[in-house]
């Protein structure tokens, strides 16, 4: 595939798209980090080095409500062990060996899985996942720099709702499949919505996450209806 048609192509375009709109809430992120006491040197190091939004976020939270460092990277930890649920299946999809599939685990997380796994061959899923990471990774660490750099200066960045971005996107990408997907996949999704709400408030930063995975388990137990002659796809068993 050449350059030019590589660009053009849809799985890049929404890469790119995500990537931007997404990188976009690294402006909350350094505002917060700076504000809980962190440098613009080290804001940019765990944004660079994290790269897991939400995980970052719970581990500026912690520090700034006058909790340890340790308390703190542990809270990020349990967050971002969904990554490994994604790393599973992305490791199939793509393929990659060596060095290649070292460089793409550092960019497993809720949007670029999001953009990856809906691909129906490996060289899509490729460029999609190349795409989101390279945008994505690009732009929130500029953002959390400039956010850094401009805290004291912007004000209450809350207001602009940037962090409301990410899981705004991340809906925007589940909902065809959900429209889609059957009976079964939206009885999984509420399930899932379900636990995490129900669990949040009782719950660490991290758990409702994992918890509301289990709802997968319904496809294990719920018997299929109609008998072998109405086989569910392979894809509805994944969502």
């Amino acid at each position: 595939m050449t350059n030019s048609s590589f660009l053009r192509s849809p799985e890049v375009r929404d890469g790119v798209g995500i990537g931007l709109g997404v990188g976009l809430s690294g402006l909350a992120f350094g505002t917060a980090s700076v504000a809980a006491g962190l440098s613009p040197a080290q804001t940019v190091f765990l944004s660079a080095f994290a790269f897991t939004g939400a995980s970052q976020f719970a581990l500026v939270g912690v520090v700034a409500s006058g909790g340890s460092l340790a308390a703190g990277v542990a809270g990020a930890l349990l967050l971002g062990a969904r990554n490994t649920l994604y790393g599973l299946r992305l490791a199939d999809t793509l393929g990659w060996r060596g060095g290649r599939r070292a460089l793409a685990a550092h960019g497993v997380i809720d949007e670029t899985a999001a953009v990856t796994l809906p691909r129906t061959d490996q060289a899509s899923a490729r460029r999609a996942f190349t795409a989101t990471f390279a945008v994505l990774c690009v732009s929130w660490v500029l953002t959390s720099l400039v956010g850094a750099l401009a805290t004291g200066r912007v004000g209450d960045v809350d207001a602009f709702g940037l962090d409301a971005v990410g899981p705004a996107v991340f809906l925007a990408l589940l909902w065809p499949r959900l429209r889609e997907g059957g009976g079964r996949v939206r009885l999984i999704a509420l399930l899932g919505a379900g636990l995490a709400v129900a669990a949040t408030p009782l719950l660490p930063p991290g758990v409702p996450v994992l918890l509301a995975a289990s709802a997968a388990l319904v496809v294990l137990v719920r018997p299929r209806s109609g008998g072998p002659s109405a086989p569910e796809s392979a894809e509805e068993v994944r969502a």
